[in-house]
């Protein structure tokens, strides 16, 4: 969860320490929304997959805790809700930070959801950095936008 922490510092205070052109949120957070829904794109891809090689899926049956099954559906349901608080927060961290940001907020959501989603299938406590990579970046960059809006 520390490095999670140091991700989320590094990620938002490096961005906007670094001086970038500003670039307009009309312009950079479709792309930077886009990236969640690409990572869900392919997360429900492969529970789709699965589905094909396992009979008790395809036929609507619930994955059995503890498969890869399970965890990919794990993963996609933390993904979601993750996705959801970025579309909520980054138009707003876009609109008051400036759409650079935006932008390397999504490419770190892919980074630290792959993170996530093999951490999980390695060793379940290991989607903590993911889980926090995620997260923490998102909230720092909002509370830091509220700041600057205030």
């Amino acid at each position: 969860m520390a490095a999670g922490a140091l991700w989320a510092v590094a990620l938002v205070w490096g961005v906007q320490s670094a001086g970038y052109a500003y670039l307009p949120p009309q312009l950079t957070l479709p792309g930077a929304l886009a990236m969640p829904g690409l990572v869900l794109a392919a997360m429900i891809g492969r529970i789709a997959q699965r589905r094909f090689f396992d009979q008790a899926l395809i036929d609507g049956a619930g994955a059995m805790q503890g498969s890869p099954a399970w965890i990919d559906g794990r993963v996609l349901v933390n993904t979601v809700e993750q996705a959801l608080l970025a579309a909520l927060i980054w138009p707003f961290v876009a609109m008051t930070l400036g759409g650079v940001l935006a932008l390397y907020l999504g490419g770190g959501f892919v980074v630290a959801r792959l993170a996530f989603w093999v951490g999980y299938h390695v060793a379940p406590p290991l989607r903590a950095f993911g889980f926090a990579a995620t997260f923490y970046p998102t909230v720092l960059a909002g509370l830091w936008a509220l700041a600057v809006w205030l």
